[in-house]
C-alpha cells in the first residue's frame, strides 16, 4: 500500500514536471484554452445556478426553523445563509460537485485518448502530450472556476431571498440586513482562493489518472471513478488546511 503510494506520488510530480515544461505555439494553446473554458466552465453553469439556488433556500429555511427564540433578531437568518455560502458552499462543495461533472469527463478523455493510442500519436509527432492536453484545461479551470464560485454566492443568496419573499419565512427586508451586517469582504477572497487550490486539485488528479490508465473502456471508466474519489478526498484535506492558514 505506501509503495503503491509513493509509485502514484512519484509519477504524479514527474507528470507535473512535463506539463510545466517549455509549451509549443501560444496560438495552439491560447484556442485550446479557450475551448476548454467553454467545456469546463461554461457547461458546468447550469448545474451551479441550479443547486446553488436550492441550497440557498433550504439554508434559509433551516436556518429559520432553528432560531425560533424570540430574543434573536430575525436578520441572523440572512447572516447565517451568507456566511454558510461564502465560507464553505460556493467553495468547497461546489467543487465536489465539479470533481464529480468535471474530474470524470477529464479522467474519460484522456484515458479514451490513451487507450485508442492517440496520446502515442501525438508523442510519436515530437508534442509534448501532457502539457498539451493538461494544460489548457489548469489553465481554463484555475480562471472561471472562481467565476462559478461567485455565480455561487449570488445565485445561494438570491435563492434565500426568494424563499423569504415567496415563503414568508422571514421580512425580505431583515433578510438583506443580515445579508449586509459585519460583513467581512475577505470571506470572497478566502473562498476564491480555496477554488483555484480545488481546481488545480481537480484537473491535475483527474487527468492524471486518464493519462496513465491501461487497457479498455473498462479500465477507462474505473479510472474516472478513482479520479473523482481521489480528487474528493484531496478538497476536503485541502479545505482543512486552506481553512486553518486562511483563517488565522
Amino acid at each position: 500500500m505506501i509503495e503503491y503510494l509513493f509509485i502514484n506520488f512519484g509519477k504524479y510530480f514527474l507528470m507535473l514536471k512535463r506539463i510545466f515544461a517549455r509549451p509549443g505555439k501560444f496560438s495552439i494553446y491560447y484556442r485550446q484554452t479557450i475551448t476548454e473554458v467553454e467545456n469546463l466552465g461554461i457547461n458546468s453553469f447550469g448545474i451551479v445556478v441550479i443547486i446553488s439556488v436550492f441550497v440557498g433556500a433550504v439554508i434559509t429555511i433551516q436556518t429559520n426553523y432553528n432560531i425560533e427564540n424570540p430574543f434573536l433578531p430575525k436578520y441572523l437568518v440572512g447572516v447565517t445563509v451568507r456566511d454558510s455560502l461564502l465560507l464553505e458552499f460556493s467553495s468547497t462543495m461546489v467543487a465536489l460537485i465539479l470533481a464529480g461533472k468535471v474530474g470524470s469527463s477529464i479522467a474519460s478523455e484522456i484515458g479514451m485518448m490513451r487507450v485508442t493510442e492517440q496520446i502515442d500519436a501525438l508523442e510519436i509527432m515530437g508534442v509534448n502530450s501532457a502539457s498539451y492536453l493538461i494544460l489548457p484545461k489548469i489553465i481554463a479551470s484555475v480562471i472561471f472556476f472562481p467565476v462559478l464560485c461567485l455565480i455561487s454566492m449570488i445565485v445561494g443568496l438570491f435563492g434565500g431571498y426568494l424563499s423569504c419573499f415567496l415563503g414568508k419565512i422571514i421580512p425580505p427586508s431583515d433578510y438583506i440586513y443580515g445579508i449586509q451586517y459585519a460583513f467581512y469582504p475577505h470571506y470572497i477572497s478566502y473562498a476564491l482562493t480555496k477554488t483555484v487550490f480545488y481546481a488545480f486539485i481537480i484537473v491535475t488528479i483527474s487527468a492524471y489518472y486518464g493519462y496513465h490508465v491501461e487497457g479498455g473502456a473498462i479500465e477507462v471508466g474505473r479510472s474516472s471513478t478513482k479520479a473523482v474519489v481521489h480528487s474528493s478526498v484531496l478538497i476536503l484535506l485541502a479545505n482543512l488546511i486552506l481553512t486553518r492558514i486562511l483563517l488565522q
